[in-house]
């Protein structure tokens, strides 16, 4: 078996960054369209389209998973409220884990998209993710 080490801001498989990528996800979740955002990211609207599918059939387990990683961190962890659908609500649901992890470790932020990449092993867009393929020395791996 290969190991591939992967930087924290970089999904597999992937030739933008997590950031990038993380952007279509929140204009996604704002009601924007594919054409636009790959407008807006000046990526082609194949690319764009093809991480909006993948993350929307695996939105309800990015959800669960950012949910309970999010009240895991904090006791007291800020929800948020429905968000006008599953896609959306995933995509809250990773704000609201970042928001938790920057409280649990007493800094001012904590990037939702670099999070999102650390917990999922790169692996966020990948077949595959979330069953079976987390990396078990990661702390937080036993959630997911």
């Amino acid at each position: 078996m290969t190991h591939v080490l992967l930087l924290v801001d970089v999904l597999l498989r992937r030739a933008d960054t997590a950031a990038v990528i993380g952007k279509a996800m929140l204009a996604k979740a704002a009601g924007h369209g594919h054409r636009t955002i790959a407008v807006e990211l000046g990526r082609p609207p194949s690319t764009v389209r093809g991480w909006l599918r993948r993350f929307g059939r695996r939105a309800e387990s990015v959800r669960a998973a950012f949910t309970a990683l999010a009240v895991t961190l904090v006791v007291d962890a800020v929800l948020p409220d429905p968000a006008g659908g599953v896609f959306a609500d995933a995509v809250a649901a990773i704000g609201a884990a970042a928001s938790s992890a920057a409280r649990r470790f007493s800094v001012s932020i904590v990037s939702g998209w670099r999070l999102a990449t650390a917990v999922s092993t790169g692996r966020l867009l990948a077949p595959g993710w979330p069953v079976g393929s987390v990396n078990t020395s990661w702390p937080w791996a036993t959630m997911l």
